[in-house]
């Protein structure tokens, strides 16, 4: 039986459209013959019924606001804390009490450079039991031991700060992290009396409530009305709600230790989902060994120490003396810690997540994500200091750094779940998975109250393979205009307004910071993000509604067959009677004042720079592996991480050519350094990218996209092994994903490939394409002759 249109239904799974049934086990495809129903109506793009509501009603509870991580500063000393907890069986997490207590301890062992290999798995015997064999000396930590994999420049950047996690099966939360929440819950918005002093709220047709001041009682549910996840659907940082957050500050480098607590058997995982994992900070300037490689991954019972320096790019070559005030980070007594390095490159939002090779789509979806803010002198988190330069983005003036206040993390993901109401992946679906609801931080179409003044929301598109397209609108469908300020988490040189409110099209992975000046409504007033744009597959955006249209519930109305299109979030206009010290956007559009100045790349620089072309298609493709990347104009390839398809020097600018369309959206997403794009099918790119660096660069014929993008790029500070890949994670895990490394001048032979097991890692020769080192000349030449 060969490829199929036809929606075939079993249960609670359903197959349509790109399933190619060949690949479905034996037992799944007479299921399917035996019981099969072909579907009418709309074609859901989920792969799967449509995901129960059970009676929830949308806009009936409040959104969660991120729960911090915390830090600790790292002592010098430690003794040992009576270890890592251990799971009662092979298909179950430690208990939550129990990781509670471990994680609120000092940590133990303290880090090393090289990994940490004296001490052992303390599951080893749960492990043993459940292979029935004898494990040969499996180390606690999952780093790659010895010289390749040990940390860069570990004295000069060695940790100040630390924080311990662990990924687990869900469970309630316990409120352990309260006292790591900067806020205490005593202050501004976040004080009793605030916005944000009742972490949950909802009141819905069958139950009403709010928990006030902690986190402690908050289920592991998407909408109160839905069941709870069971702990084998979702794996989250500490297996708790809400989604996390961690704060950090330039100067301050941090060890961020993972533990792995997921069951021993890789079956205990609800249907998907695999538990290793390797945790890529998206897209700190960090050195490899702590980027989040796909082949450094670990095993349940081990730790990861990442440790990130938190330097500014361009340490090494600008500012080597650290005396220009505006690179640098809050000192915590309204003053700057000065850094080396470039203020140009400063940083504000990123987020982490899983990156396992072949299983990244899954884990991220099943809950490894997280946020990370980094605060600088030019973005303190405090509207009213002005040391440093600081722009006094919306946030408080209650702390020296961080405020959250009126500065709001959103991570939005497309989501399905089964009628049980456990979160659902269809792993046979290649061309990209999408869900069929929109979340917000996890929640169901949430509200969240806001006061009438201005705003920072963080826009994180979370999804696996969903573009969204979103505008915002008053209830009355009149836009709401909005100023972009960030984009991939690099302040822009000038702010961009999108007076109609409508921002651009946002692929996977990308982040739009933007401003919303509520003082212009009347308290009372409700105001929505809207998702306009519309999926039939994850091959590519199918197109854009109207925002009448998409405003008006599409998918009710026959509109749309994508439910996923419309209204997913309601902001409420409360009355404000404070002082808004924030910065005032208009005053920094194209003309006027300037935010961040753009690095800037010498006529020299890129008439000498090497160049490199990357197609992503289906060259070469196979049925399990359909998704490859031709380099330098050679052969499609699906990933090997063995394989080094290019290797720049220390220190080098090249330019990189990223091709492909014809049916298919790719947006490719580079590690490590910051790009800054030179064209888009040979044009100007739009405003918003003409006035910021990117990590994101969209191919592809939707809508703000184009189907050649060019990009320069500058390596500095560390080397090892990196990728490139398309953040589709379903392209990326089937298998556009390639690995290219940093090399030092003169470097022959590449870095070795670690080959993780239960007993450890050991390692193998790499190998490079022919064009590793010189690029694509041909490329170069057409380039310097346009």
């Amino acid at each position: 039986m060969n490829d199929t249109n036809a929606k075939i239904t079993s249960g609670t799974r359903t197959f349509h459209q790109s399933t190619n049934l060949n690949r479905l086990p034996w037992a799944i495809l007479c299921t399917l013959l035996s019981e099969s129903v072909i579907a009418g109506g709309c074609n859901i793009p989920t792969d799967a019924p449509p995901s129960p509501l059970f009676g929830a009603q949308a806009f009936t509870q409040a959104l969660y606001r991120l729960e911090e991580f915390g830090t600790k500063q790292l002592p010098q000393y430690s003794s040992n804390n009576g270890g890592f907890p251990s799971p009662t069986n092979a298909k179950s997490s430690p208990s939550g009490s129990q990781l509670d207590s471990f994680l609120s301890q000092t940590i133990y062992p303290l880090p090393s450079r090289k990994a940490n290999t004296s001490d052992l798995n303390p599951w080893k015997s749960q492990i043993e039991a459940y292979l029935k064999r004898t494990l040969n000396t499996p180390p606690a930590e999952g780093r790659p031991p010895g010289e390749d994999w040990a940390h860069q420049r570990w004295p000069e950047f060695y940790p100040e700060e630390y924080t311990l996690t662990a990924q687990s099966g869900v469970r309630s939360n316990s409120g352990f992290r309260d006292i790591y929440q900067t806020h205490q819950y005593s202050v501004g918005e976040f004080a009793p009396g605030g916005l944000h002093y009742s972490t949950a709220k909802w009141q819905t047709n069958t139950s009403s409530g709010q928990i006030d001041g902690t986190t402690n009682g908050i289920e592991p549910r998407l909408h109160p009305d839905f069941p709870m996840q069971e702990s084998n659907s979702l794996w989250t940082f500490d297996g708790t709600f809400p989604p996390k957050l961690l704060k950090l500050r330039y100067g301050y480098p941090v060890l961020f230790r993972h533990y792995n607590a997921l069951p021993i058997s890789p079956s205990a995982n609800n249907g998907f989902g695999l538990h290793t994992l390797s945790t890529h900070q998206h897209n700190g300037h960090n050195p490899a060994e702590s980027d989040g490689y796909m082949q450094a991954f670990f095993f349940p019972g081990q730790y990861y120490d990442y440790r990130w320096p938190m330097i500014l790019a361009g340490h090494d070559h600008k500012n080597k003396n650290a005396t220009d005030v505006r690179a640098g980070g809050p000192d915590g007594s309204g003053g700057v810690k000065k850094i080396p390095g470039d203020f140009r490159e400063t940083m504000s939002s990123l987020w982490f997540h899983d990156h396992m090779i072949d299983f990244t789509a899954q884990n991220v979806y099943k809950g490894n994500a997280a946020m990370l803010n980094i605060y600088s002198a030019l973005d303190r988190g405090n509207e009213k200091i002005t040391a440093g330069g600081n722009l006094r983005f919306p946030s408080g003036t209650q702390l020296d750094w961080g405020n959250r206040d009126y500065d709001v993390n959103l991570l939005i993901a497309d989501k399905a779940w089964d009628k049980k109401g456990q979160l659902f992946f269809n792993i046979f679906n290649l061309d990209g998975f999408l869900g069929d609801q929109m979340t917000v931080n996890w929640q169901y179409k949430p509200y969240m109250d806001v006061r009438a003044r201005k705003y920072r929301l963080r826009l994180l598109n979370g999804s696996v393979s969903r573009y969204m397209k979103i505008a915002v609108m008053t209830e009355d469908r009149k836009p709401v205009p909005v100023y972009m300020i960030a984009n991939d988490g690099n302040i822009m040189e000038h702010s961009v307004l999108f007076e109609k409110g409508e921002l651009p099209t946002q692929a996977i992975a990308e982040r739009y910071d933007i401003i919303i000046d509520f003082s212009q409504y009347a308290p009372g007033t409700k105001i929505y993000l809207v998702n306009l744009m519309e999926h039939n597959d994850g091959r590519q955006p199918e197109g854009t509604l109207s925002r009448s249209k998409a405003f008006k519930d599409p998918f009710k109305k026959g509109n749309t067959c994508d439910p996923a299109v419309g209204k997913f979030m309601e902001m409420r206009v409360q009355p404000y009677t404070g002082t808004d010290y924030s910065m005032d956007p208009a005053d920094y559009v194209a003309g006027k004042k300037k935010m961040i100045k753009r690095p800037k790349f010498s006529k020299k620089e890129l008439a000498n720079a090497r160049h490199r072309t990357f197609e992503f298609g289906r060259s070469s493709g196979t049925d399990s592996a359909p998704w490859t990347i031709k380099t330098d104009g050679g052969s499609g390839f699906a990933v090997n991480p063995k394989r080094v398809s290019a290797a720049p020097n220390i220190g080098d600018v090249e330019i990189w050519h990223f091709s492909g369309g014809g049916g298919w959206s790719h947006p490719i997403h580079v590690h490590f350094e910051e790009g800054q794009i030179l064209s888009r099918d040979g044009g100007k790119p739009p405003e918003w990218e003409k006035w910021a660096r990117k990590d994101i660069y969209r191919i592809g014929d939707e809508k703000n996209s184009s189907r050649e993008v060019t990009i320069a790029v500058r390596f500095r500070e560390f080397m090892g092994s990196y990728m490139e890949h398309c953040h589709n994670t379903q392209h990326e895990d089937h298998a556009q994903l390639l690995r290219w490394d940093i090399e030092k001048p003169g470097q022959t032979v590449p870095i070795r490939t670690p080959m993780p097991t239960w007993d450890g890692v050991t390692y193998v020769k790499s190998f490079s394409l022919p064009t590793y080192k010189k690029g694509d000349k041909d490329a170069k030449e057409d380039f310097n002759d346009n």
